[in-house]
């Protein structure tokens, strides 16, 4: 678990293909690498990877095929700048909110504007995610704890601090930036939780506007 909170921006350095998926090793910047071991989680642009190796600053870690195909890490190149947090421990102070490190989508920026000092982001996330995402309710991007602040249907905006835009990556967007989305955890088992007894039939049974005005959530 981690905190969507980054601590540093780390550099790829190679991404080594191996078998058909691949072997990423970064730099870590300024990431305390105090009390990482191998076989610890980091996360990275908001994928929870695993340490296989660690030297002088950088560390190493697997990424399958199949984080290649649903997240933006297989577009890093040597170079590309990410986010980073280490798991967090029960000693870790929660500034931003509960995140798993496991990518629900890839969203894509569609606009930025400059407002007073802080900056505007206008994101599409996939339709599927959009019934996750809720105004000044919490998103998670490339691994950073955000507040919703408008929502219009697939489409989300965020508003970006100075301090924010300086610690992570997200100086860096332009228009049409791939980025990773993980929608927060309550609303995911929230949904589980409606569906009951049908949370074990096929998803094309799952929830629908008749499932839900049968249940007394429709207006």
């Amino acid at each position: 678990m981690f905190t969507g909170i980054i601590q540093a921006i780390g550099q790829v350095q190679t991404l080594e293909p191996r078998g058909g998926d691949v072997r990423l090793t970064l730099s870590t910047g300024k990431l305390p690498l105090a009390g990482l071991v191998l076989g610890d989680s980091v996360a990275v642009n908001g994928v929870c990877l695993t340490a296989v190796n660690l030297a002088g600053g950088h560390f190493a870690a697997d990424v399958s095929r199949e984080t290649l195909s649903l997240t933006t890490l297989g577009a890093l190149r040597p170079g590309s700048r990410v986010n980073l947090e280490k798991a967090l421990t029960l000693a870790t102070p929660l500034g931003g909110h509960l995140v798993s490190g496991h990518v629900d989508g890839v969203g894509e920026i569609l606009e930025r504007h400059q407002d007073a000092r802080s900056w505007r982001f206008r994101v599409q996330a996939p339709a599927g995610l959009a019934r996750y995402i809720a105004q000044k309710g919490s998103i998670c991007v490339d691994g950073t704890s955000l507040t919703v602040n408008a929502v219009d249907g697939a489409a989300f905006e965020l508003n970006i601090v100075p301090h924010t835009l300086v610690e992570t990556t997200i100086g860096d967007y332009q228009p049409g930036t791939r980025v990773n989305l993980e929608v927060d955890l309550i609303a995911r088992y929230l949904e589980r939780l409606i569906l009951g007894e049908r949370a074990a039939e096929p998803a094309s049974k799952g929830i629908t506007a008749a499932f839900l005005a049968e249940h007394g959530f429709g207006r």
